[in-house]
């Protein structure tokens, strides 16, 4: 139900139909199923996968591991430099809010509501296994981007993602298939199964 809601484009939206006529007709049930927290995957992917980030990127120094500045004044300026040169954007992006979330006086509020949550939408799919052998919906709200193309807002990438962070989060295997095109450019439709 979620998969096929606000924000999928109806080119994805109607080729994953059709999809599922194509599976019908070939003996398959298909039923609507809901995975009410779903709705929650997106921010709390960025809450954790910044928070790890974070934690693991810490030890990236200049001197023990990874890209080392050059012309650098003292070890302080050694670290920054590092870090400055040796990240990318998106990298800096993630560890300013992984930092945050492992914050002493933020960490209640957003890591570990965060994981309570992750543990919700586990819940969800864990359910919905119980009666349903797998779970079939688009990969992407919209068409795969152009090769080469560069999207520079990050909000547009990561709400890219949104249907297959709740697979993530919830630990389940997925693969993704193509079902479609769009304008030339390829549509695909995820099958979902237990773990």
């Amino acid at each position: 139900k979620e998969f096929l809601g606000e924000g999928v484009g109806e080119s994805v939206r109607q080729s994953v139909l059709d999809a599922l006529e194509v599976f019908k007709s070939l003996g398959a049930t298909v039923e609507e199923v809901s995975l009410p927290h779903s709705k929650y995957a997106l921010a709390t992917y960025y809450i954790l996968s910044s928070s790890e980030a974070s934690s693991n990127l810490a030890r990236y120094d200049g001197i023990r591991y990874g890209f080392r500045a050059e012309g650098v004044k003292n070890l302080m300026d050694l670290y920054k430099q590092t870090r400055a040169q040796g990240f990318g954007d998106e990298v800096k992006r993630r560890i300013m809010l992984g930092t945050y979330s492992l914050s002493a006086g933020t960490y209640d509020a957003y890591y570990k509501k965060a994981q309570q949550v992750r543990t919700l939408i586990k819940q969800d799919y864990d359910k919905v296994f119980e009666d349903y052998d797998v779970i079939v919906g688009p990969t992407t709200p919209s068409p795969a981007f152009k090769l080469g193309e560069k999207i520079d807002d990050p909000l547009t990438m990561y709400a890219n993602d949104i249907l297959t962070i709740p697979i993530n989060l919830a630990g389940v295997p997925a693969i993704s298939i193509p079902c479609g095109f769009d304008n030339g450019l390829p549509l695909g439709l995820q099958i979902i199964g237990k773990h």
